[in-house]
């Protein structure tokens, strides 16, 4: 048997351990009694906030902030402007996105974990940073109609059933102004192009979350569901981060 294949499967098999051992230990540390009841979603709902960021960084391969960055370098954020990061998590792009948008600027984040809110929260208290952070779901957002000027949606869509993917674009375009921007980071589908097969090689962490999860959603599904939900100018940017890539819309500006 060639090396590199025998090589390709002990790291495969190295990467089933370390991820079922990670999630095992923050199962073993999750906040159960949380005063904060959990948003109602039929999305999956992600109560480890303890690790998340480090288990978040290690599907990056080291290089989490390098996927932030260009999320919200894709976003197009703007000073002053009006910002939502849609299943926030811990914060980790609502943060850079306020440092983006500045002090006069106004950033929100939704999450359905009260545990991913609370550290959140903390986090942007930290840093000295006045962030509208909430428990609340994609389904039903908790903000009035065209309110922000971005919205902002990091590898959540693929946690989703199609169905709630649908109701929460709609929502999505409901509280942005017209002319608002959406930008959505998620995984592509692993083809058998070149591309691809390399990315399998050097990401194969992010496969393996993909097979283990069932995800059969990729980010080359959105542009149909973006222009079903009445989007525009709708594309899927050349910008990739390993097999994480974006999308970008529009509300429509009248």
């Amino acid at each position: 048997m060639p090396t590199h294949i025998v090589i390709i499967g002990i790291v495969i098999i190295a990467l089933v351990g370390l991820y079922f051992s990670i999630h095992r230990l923050i199962d073993l540390h999750t906040h159960t009694h949380d005063p904060e009841a959990p948003a109602q979603t039929e999305g999956l709902l992600i109560r480890r906030a303890l690790f998340y960021d480090a288990l978040a960084n290690i599907m990056a391969l080291g290089h989490i902030q390098r996927l932030r960055d260009l999320t919200i370098r894709n976003a197009l954020l703007q000073s002053g402007e009006i910002v939502l990061d849609v299943g926030c998590g811990t914060g980790g792009v609502t943060i850079p996105a306020k440092l983006r948008i500045g002090k006069n600027g106004r950033a929100s984040g939704i999450d359905p974990s009260p545990e991913m809110i609370a550290t959140a929260r903390q986090k942007a208290g930290r840093a000295g940073l006045d962030i509208d952070f909430r428990v609340g779901a994609i389904e039903s957002l908790p903000f009035p109609d065209g309110t922000f000027d971005a919205v902002t949606s990091s590898l959540m869509m693929h946690h989703l059933p199609e169905h709630v993917q649908v109701k929460g674009l709609a929502e999505i375009k409901r509280v942005l102004k017209p002319g608002g921007r959406l930008l959505i980071a998620d995984m592509m589908r692993m083809s058998t192009s070149f591309r691809k097969r390399f990315l399998i090689l050097i990401a194969p962490h992010l496969v393996l979350h993909q097979y283990l999860r069932g995800v059969k959603f990729g980010i080359e599904d959105l542009p149909k569901l973006l222009q079903e939900s009445g989007f525009v100018e709708i594309k899927q940017l050349e910008d990739s981060f390993l097999a994480i890539g974006f999308v970008r819309a529009l509300k429509p500006a009248a």
